[in-house]
């Protein structure tokens, strides 16, 4: 019995390694396609139009497409309580690299995501990154002050700014990593509302530890209501971090 047991074992792991291979490859060939749609909006549209036409014809398609050739089923919950037509500081719980492309599925508004200078420096996805995103060098006090200005200036024109508020990928046995101050003071100092968007099951359909253990399956999201920000103050940021982290934990427990 327990030969049997440790046949089926090596089995799943072998299909589990031939499916990741798969993805990867799958990947590759879609990034590329989208790689050259990036590049034609970089190198022909103007600065102002280029976020929203990548976000919508580019970034949206591609966070589809990528969950569709990995057979992943992603089902997002309270849309309706996002307004489209308005500007946020987003916020998300990070568990698999899965979540970059279904968190640009699941948003109608135009974003730009808050990314580690250094992605900017990975070939082919830096050259995006630098266009599309807003980077930031964490260790340095003077970059950190600089990106909280482009954010703001980002918002200020429009373009709502998506960060993962734990900071890295929940690598722990926890569901929620603590939560850094950033994302909640930008919201106070750009007096707009947060919208938060908790996701299951990501880390199960590709673990944060091994790039090989992508599996087909589902992921549920489900979007809570904004907290608004309007009249509040620093002071007021670990009241902000508490309320996401409780509506987070409650999607998670659901």
């Amino acid at each position: 019995m327990l030969l049997i047991n440790l046949n089926m074992r090596w089995i799943k792991d072998i299909g589990i390694l031939l499916f990741s291979l798969y993805g990867l490859l799958a990947f590759i060939v879609v990034f590329i396609l989208a790689f050259v749609a990036y590049f034609i909006v970089f190198s022909f549209t103007s600065k102002v139009k280029a976020p929203y036409i990548a976000h919508r014809y580019v970034s949206r398609p591609l966070g589809k497409t990528v969950m569709m050739i990995f057979f992943i089923k992603v089902n997002i919950r309270n849309k309706h309580l996002i307004d489209a037509n308005k500007t946020y500081v987003m916020v998300g719980n990070h568990q698999s690299l899965l979540d970059i492309p279904i968190f640009a599925y699941a948003s109608s508004n135009v974003f730009r995501y808050l990314s580690k200078e250094e992605m900017t420096k990975i070939p082919i996805f830096g050259y995006v990154i630098k266009r599309l995103y807003l980077s930031v060098n964490r260790k340095s006090k003077e970059d950190r002050a600089r990106s909280m200005d482009a954010m703001i200036k980002s918002i200020r024109e429009g373009i709502s700014v998506f960060i993962c508020p734990e900071g890295t990928r929940n690598k722990s046995t926890d569901p929620l990593l603590d939560f850094k101050d950033g994302a909640f003071r930008l919201a106070v100092q750009a007096q707009v509302p947060l919208a938060v968007i908790t996701l299951k099951n990501s880390g199960k359909m590709l673990s944060p530890f091994r790039l090989t253990s992508l599996r087909p399956g589902v992921i549920t999201g489900a979007w809570s209501e904004p907290i608004e920000t309007k009249g509040l103050t620093a002071d007021d940021v670990p009241i902000l971090k508490q309320r996401v982290r409780a509506q987070m934990l409650a999607v998670l427990k659901d």
